[in-house]
C-alpha cells in the first residue's frame, strides 16, 4: 500500500505543473487591465506603470510565470492586488470556514445518501423505494437560494432556534459555530444526497444480483449481515468517487450559500477577487482548491483498496 501511494505521489507533481500553468495562463485571458483597475478612476499613466512594474506585469507571461512558481514553491502565494495582504494569509483565514462547511455538508450527505440508497435498494418497489425516490427528486431540483431562505425564515424568523446569518469560529465558541454553520451544510449536504441516493441505490441493486450474495443468503447469513459487508461494501466505489468529487467542489467554495448565510468562506474570496481582477488571489484560491481536488483523487484511489478486498491483489 505505501509503495501504491509513493507512485501515486510522483504522479501528481507533473500533474501539479499543468495545472498551475492552465490555471495562470487562463487567469490572463480574461479582458481588462488589473494595472488600470488598481490605479483607481484617475487612471495615472506613472502609476499604472509603477504598478505593473512592480507586479512584473510588464513582463512577458512566461517570465511571469516563473516569478509566480518560484513564490509557489517557497510558500509564497503572492500578494493581494486590491488590499496588500499576502494571499496565503487570506487562504489560511478562508481555509478553516470553508474546512468546516464543507466537512459537515458532506458528513449530512453521506449519512442521508447512503443510508436512503440502501433502504430503497433493498425495499424495491415498494413505498420506502418510492419516497426515497422522491426525496432525491426533490434534493436534485429545489435551488439552494431558495431553500436557505426557506430555512432561515423557519427556523430563524418564525422559531428563533438558529442565527440567520454570520459565522462563529470554532475556537471561539463550537455551539455557537455549529449553531451557525448546520442550515448552510444542510443546504448544501441535501443537494449531494440526493445524488448520493441514486448511485447508492443503482450500485446496490447491482450487487444484490450477484451470486456470491445469493451464495451468502444460501449459507443462512443474517439479511443485515448480508446487506451491510457484503453488498454495500462492493457497492461503494462509485459513492467514494462521487463523494471525493462533492466534497472537492464543497473546498472550492459555495457562492450562492455563503452569499445567503453571509459565510467569509472560498466563494465569496474567489467572486470578490475576479470583479477585482487580483489575479495574485485568484490563482492562489484556484491553485489550493485544485490541488485539494489531485488529493482527494488519490484518497478516492486509497479507499478503494480498503473497501474492496479483491482490490488489494492488484498493488
Amino acid at each position: 500500500m505505501l509503495k501504491y501511494i509513493g507512485k501515486r505521489l510522483l504522479q501528481l507533481i507533473p500533474t501539479l505543473f499543468f495545472v498551475s500553468v492552465l490555471i495562470f495562463s487562463l487567469q490572463h485571458l480574461l479582458p481588462g487591465d488589473p494595472a488600470t483597475v488598481m490605479a483607481g478612476e484617475e487612471n495615472d499613466p506613472v502609476a499604472i506603470e509603477q504598478i505593473r512594474k512592480q507586479y512584473h506585469l510588464d513582463q512577458p507571461i512566461v517570465v511571469q510565470y516563473v516569478y509566480w512558481m518560484k513564490g509557489v514553491v517557497s510558500g509564497d502565494l503572492g500578494e493581494s492586488m486590491r488590499i496588500k495582504v499576502p494571499v496565503l494569509r487570506l487562504i489560511l483565514e478562508k481555509l478553516p470556514v470553508t474546512m468546516q462547511l464543507a466537512s459537515m455538508a458532506i458528513v449530512i450527505a453521506l449519512t442521508i445518501g447512503i443510508s436512503a440508497g440502501v433502504i430503497s435498494a433493498v425495499k424495491k418497489n415498494t413505498v420506502w423505494d418510492y419516497a426515497a425516490n422522491v426525496f432525491a427528486l426533490w434534493g436534485i431540483s429545489t435551488p439552494n437560494f431558495w431553500l436557505g431562505i426557506m430555512l432561515i425564515f423557519f427556523f430563524s424568523v418564525q422559531l428563533g432556534w438558529l442565527p440567520a446569518s454570520g459565522y462563529v469560529p470554532l475556537r471561539e465558541n463550537w455551539e455557537e459555530s455549529l449553531a451557525s454553520t448546520i442550515m448552510p451544510a444542510f443546504v448544501l449536504g441535501n443537494a449531494i444526497a440526493a445524488i448520493l441516493m441514486r448511485h447508492t441505490r443503482s450500485a446496490m441493486l447491482q450487487v444484490l444480483e450477484s451470486d456470491y450474495i445469493r451464495t451468502a443468503r444460501a449459507k443462512g447469513l443474517l439479511e443485515r449481515r448480508i446487506i451491510l459487508k457484503h453488498a454495500l461494501r462492493n457497492a461503494l466505489t462509485p459513492v467514494i468517487t462521487l463523494g471525493a468529487l462533492e466534497f472537492g467542489t464543497l473546498l472550492s467554495g459555495a457562492v450562492l450559500t455563503e452569499q445567503i448565510f453571509t459565510i467569509p468562506g472560498f466563494g465569496k474570496l474567489i467572486v470578490d477577487s475576479v470583479f477585482n481582477r487580483d489575479y495574485a488571489v485568484v490563482q492562489g484560491v484556484v491553485l489550493v482548491t485544485a490541488t485539494a481536488f489531485i488529493f482527494l483523487n488519490l484518497l478516492a484511489d486509497v479507499a478503494y483498496h480498503l473497501v474492496n478486498p479483491r482490490l488489494r491483489a492488484t498493488l
